[in-house]
């Protein structure tokens, strides 16, 4: 009997997804940030000053789970809230000089583990896995959008 779709794609997936936080998390550990922060550090670090609403959705983090992170990094001086002068009720989000240079001293490291992740796939098979990702994730929006 063939394997299931739910199986093949669904599972691995998921097991995939929760070998690499484990993992990165694991090399991050002696920067005192978690792959979650991690991802709000480096979306922030593409940005000037950005709304919190919109980091949200940029970092793809449900408001609840992005301000206890945003907690955190502004605890350790990662980053910082501003008033938002075009709304009160909203603050702006903006990575700190220690923040950039976090990122700039994590990023060529993780790339490096990534190196070894990836280690034993060419270039060619990468890339079409990467565009397989993509296509994936734009169905999964069209569905969600169907849905809503």
């Amino acid at each position: 009997m063939d394997m299931s779709m739910d199986k093949a794609i669904g599972s691995a997936s998921v097991r995939l997804s929760k070998k690499l936080t484990r993992i990165i998390n694991y090399y991050l550990k002696p920067y005192r940030i978690t792959t979650e922060q991690w991802s709000v550090l480096r979306t922030l670090n593409e940005f000037d000053e950005v709304s919190q609403k919109e980091l949200s959705i940029r970092s793809d983090k449900d408001q609840a789970t992005l301000t206890k992170i945003l907690d955190l990094l502004v605890k350790q001086e990662n980053v910082e809230r501003l008033a938002n002068p075009l709304d009160r009720r909203s603050f702006l989000v903006k990575i700190t000089p220690k923040g950039t240079k976090l990122v700039e001293e994590v990023t060529p490291y993780l790339e490096e583990i990534f190196m070894k992740i990836t280690h034993g796939i060419d270039e060619e098979r990468l890339a079409m896995f990467r565009d397989v990702l993509l296509t994936m994730e734009d169905n999964i929006e069209i569905l969600l959008e169907e849905n809503n």
